[in-house]
């Protein structure tokens, strides 16, 4: 379809405007105040003092989204299906606006989802969570090791530890869970490696290289991995500022398009 300069100078500006740095700024705002109105509905005095108020703004802010979404869509719809964090807001309105009835009603709850819009919205935020996505593959090779680990020493404590402390290390399953509280370091001296250590002198040769090997070295290779790929994101990040954003490429080729059918029309 061709579209008309004065059509194509409006889409543009909405454009220019919606993906810009105050449009951005403006949303910011917005999903930042409706994240305290949706607080204030689990609040039973906000809700007996401004019920009403509280609902209305509820609404009016998922109708600005709903806005939101649809000039971004008119603005150049090939933008903005390219744009994996623009359908990541489309869902996350889609879901707001999905009338939940009868035993689906629960999941009005889902609505908080809007905040999950910040990281969309913030660039920063996008560039963590691009270098987390990015280095699921490596993370899931040391979480594989993590588990070589957990299993091997549920073994050996259901084996040694088992018969003596049953609620602790009496199976598998419970052994791989006082572990893993083991490995968050929460209470695992005075509440499970000292009563063990009375019952069983040699235990620390247990507990030791487990929280060395766990803690220690699997976890900070994780986050080594994580910083690793914010540092290369961070990087990419800042070498394209200095190129043209796929909006402008997108509008180039559209324009390309239209002067070709316009000359196709006047050779006609």
């Amino acid at each position: 379809m061709l579209v008309t300069p004065t059509l194509a100078k409006v889409r543009a500006k909405i454009h220019q405007f919606i993906y810009g740095p105050v449009g951005e700024r403006i949303i910011l705002g917005l999903i930042i105040l409706n994240s305290i109105v949706l607080g204030l509905e689990t609040s039973p005095a906000a809700v007996t003092w401004a019920g009403g108020l509280i609902t209305g703004l509820d609404k009016l802010f998922l109708g600005l989204f709903v806005l939101e979404m649809v000039l971004k869509i008119a603005s150049d719809p090939r933008v903005f299906f390219r744009n994996g964090w623009d359908i990541f807001d489309l869902i996350i309105i889609a879901l707001s606006v999905f009338p939940y009835q009868g035993h689906l009603s629960m999941l009005r709850a889902l609505r908080i989802a809007r905040v999950l819009r910040l990281v969309s919205v913030a660039p920063r935020l996008r560039v963590v969570v691009e270098s987390i996505i990015k280095s699921l593959p490596s993370l899931g090779w040391v979480s594989a090791l993590l588990a070589v680990i957990f299993y091997i020493f549920a073994v050996l404590g259901t084996t040694v530890f088992g018969q003596v402390f049953p609620d602790w290390f009496g199976s598998i399953p419970a052994s791989l869970y006082t572990l893993f509280q083991i490995l968050t370091l929460e209470s695992w001296s005075m509440g499970i490696a000292r009563p063990v250590l009375a019952e069983f002198p040699h235990a620390y040769l247990f507990f030791v290289p487990f929280i060395f090997l766990s803690s220690f070295v699997i976890l900070n290779v994780f986050i080594a991995i994580i910083v690793n790929y914010l540092s290369q994101v961070s990087n990419q990040v800042e070498k394209t500022k200095d190129q043209p954003p796929n909006e402008i490429v997108v509008a180039i080729e559209r324009l390309t398009t239209e002067i070709l059918a316009l000359k196709k029309q006047v050779e006609k």
